[in-house]
């Protein structure tokens, strides 16, 4: 573990002194093709960092953090838009925070101060003319009282996750399509609780409010509601930004804005599952069965569908939203049992993976019992 531990060490200084390279091309070259060619190098340096680690955990999270989200921002910030572009531009801590964690802080479009001031929910609004400034959420009543229900709801998701990785223990008691549940419970806590602490700590070092991750998939209404406003919104921003809008603005020329938003949407599931596939790759190191990207491309499909449906049927004609949530929640867990899972079970990648967790836990206690015997 020591071992793994320092080479996980070396691709983080690496991966923070080629964003330290990115900031000072930002600010001496200017945006476009010749902003661009500088740091592509550092692009394909991050598509290699996942190739020098081992443990299936740290992979997955540098192939996410690093090789997904900070190429899309580098890639961005060559053209002058995304997180990292700002005007004035951002400092250097800020710009590596940025680049290298998976956090958005929440903005509002520069205006004046009575039109900021005036809908707490400007924050989501678009950019004007591509220029951002920062919007900490007023700390009125209503979102004490969310951030209370959420420092609530992590020891529950933490207790729940030690409990599915005992559950494991007795895996051979249980049905196979019962585990493959299990699983998707256990992605979405792991996902929820690494990616909050991350955020947590972004948040104590900067002072500003960030935007969440999550926002309780298992309350989703519908597909459009589960991967649009609620399951993993990094990714769900950063592909809006890098895929979906220059697709839509491509398709309304050809088939008008009406149904420009379809191929859009497809084209980001497609990038999605690539993606997928190649984080895949990293962690198990074998050839694509592209099980991984049939499940977006299933999901874009559907959600294609559920847009046309709503579109030519009208409120009037949708199912209430208990039945309809019911119905997202199953359809999201059975796919993703049948063509997300199959994949990692057969490479061993989950089976590493709970060896980890174990390895971790011991290490963990270890420390713990040379702190007290320190203390006592």
């Amino acid at each position: 573990m020591e071992g793994e531990i320092y080479n996980f060490f070396k691709v983080c200084i690496t991966a923070l002194m080629s964003l330290c390279y990115c900031y000072i091309v930002g600010r001496i070259i200017p945006k476009g093709t010749r902003r661009l060619l500088p740091i592509l190098p550092v692009v394909a340096l991050f598509l290699y960092l996942p190739l020098n680690l081992s443990a299936v955990n740290l992979i997955g999270q540098t192939s996410f953090i690093i090789s997904w989200l900070g190429n899309s921002k580098l890639l961005l910030f060559a053209f002058g838009k995304g997180p990292l572009s700002s005007d004035p531009p951002i400092s250097l801590p800020r710009f590596l925070a940025i680049a290298c964690l998976p956090i958005k802080i929440q903005r509002t479009p520069l205006k004046k101060s009575s039109q900021r001031t005036q809908n707490t929910k400007d924050h989501t609004r678009s950019p004007q003319n591509g220029h951002y400034k920062e919007n900490p959420l007023p700390q009125n009543p209503e979102n004490i009282r969310s951030k209370t229900i959420l420092l609530l709801n992590y020891p529950t998701k933490a207790l729940l996750f030690v409990m599915l990785l005992r559950v494991y223990d007795y895996g051979d008691h249980f049905h196979p399509n019962l585990i493959l549940l299990i699983y998707c419970c256990h992605l979405y806590l792991a996902l929820d609780l690494i990616l909050s602490s991350i955020q947590a700590t972004a948040r104590a070092a900067f002072g500003m409010e960030l935007e969440p991750q999550f926002r309780e998939p298992y309350l989703s209404s519908s597909l459009q509601d589960f991967w649009g406003k609620r399951w993993n919104l990094m990714v769900t921003n950063i592909l809006r930004v890098t895929i979906y809008e220059p697709v839509h603005y491509a398709a309304s020329a050809a088939i008008g804005r009406k149904w420009a938003a379809l191929p859009a949407v497809m084209a980001s599931f497609l990038v999605s599952g690539l993606m997928h596939e190649l984080m895949f790759f990293y962690m198990g190191r074998v050839k694509p069965t592209w099980e991984v990207m049939w499940f977006f491309v299933l999901h874009g499909a559907c959600l294609v569908i559920e847009v046309v449906v709503k579109r030519k049927c009208g409120a009037k004609w949708r199912l209430p939203r208990v039945l309809t949530g019911l119905m997202t929640v199953t359809f999201v867990m059975v796919t993703a049992s049948w063509l997300f899972f199959p994949q990692l079970l057969r490479d061993g990648v989950v089976k590493k993976a709970l060896e980890e967790y174990a390895a971790a836990g011991e290490f963990l206690k270890d420390v713990g019992r040379a702190v007290m015997s320190w203390i006592l």
